[in-house]
């Protein structure tokens, strides 16, 4: 399959499914660590991150297979190597063992303002090569993470 089959222009949709894949990378290595805070999270707050950690891991699974298939639905293959991942990332890997439970959640924050710049960028790619498909599932996912970016800012005490 190719972009015209979908009736897209092959030279319009590249930037977008170059970006989608770089996204990709970004997602698996903020997925990895969602696990990462998931299983090593102690204290107080433990039952509530534990849970919001789980929630957030698992929609970011679903997000993950989503964008591998809209990368498939323009005629790419999408990137599934953990070294692609690591080095087209530009979210940092972390060491969660031992990780205080608020430097967990800022963390997450710090990932989460990376991955709504990105996908921002996506939109603004996705509007020039007139892909409303891949504009409107950019835009879903951008809204989760919109909601829980304050939802986990108010956990913190900040505005």
């Amino acid at each position: 399959m190719d972009a015209k089959e979908i009736s897209l222009k092959e030279k319009s949709v590249k930037p977008v499914v170059d970006m989608l894949n770089d996204y990709l990378a970004n997602y698996h290595i903020h997925y990895q660590k969602l696990r990462g805070c998931h299983w090593n999270i102690k204290g107080q707050n433990f039952f509530t991150l534990h849970l919001k950690f789980e929630e957030l891991y698992t929609n970011a699974q679903l997000t993950i297979d989503e964008i591998a298939e809209r990368v498939l639905t323009l005629g790419k293959p999408p990137h599934s190597r953990f070294a692609d991942y690591i080095k087209e990332s530009t979210i940092q890997e972390v060491n969660t063992i031992g990780m205080k439970d608020l430097d967990m959640v800022e963390a997450i924050l710090s990932d989460m303002a990376k991955l709504i710049e990105l996908e921002r960028e996506l939109l603004n790619a996705t509007v020039e090569a007139n892909d409303d498909g891949t504009n409107d599932m950019v835009n879903n996912f951008m809204q989760f993470k919109e909601k829980n970016t304050w939802m986990l800012r108010s956990f913190c005490g900040k505005k």
